[in-house]
């Protein structure tokens, strides 16, 4: 992202607002909007944003993962399948064979 080229002022976004949003989807390259000078908004394309979200889920699954991994190393975080199936058994009262 091109800092200088991609902050406009409301007002200016304003009068041109057909040619910066042609220019957003051909480019794909957000643009910041300020008021009184200052950062207020950002306008992006829907595709891009669609692929940031993507990321970020992606990014937030990839770091529970990691947690959940970190289980792994710890012995007394896990049981046996045979201790798993008798307290389902007193649970429910079911009879596994």
């Amino acid at each position: 992202m091109n800092i200088v080229r991609d902050i406009q002022s409301l007002s200016e976004f304003k009068q041109n607002a057909s040619r910066v949003v042609k220019e957003i989807q051909e480019t794909k390259e957000p643009v910041v909007l300020t008021v009184n000078g200052k950062a207020a908004v950002v306008i992006q394309d829907a595709e891009s944003y669609q692929q940031m979200l993507d990321r970020q889920e992606y990014n937030e699954s990839v770091a529970v993962l990691r947690e959940r991994l970190k289980d792994l190393d710890d012995p007394n975080k896990w049981i046996s399948a045979d201790e798993v199936f008798d307290r389902l058994g007193k649970k429910f009262g079911i009879k596994f064979e």
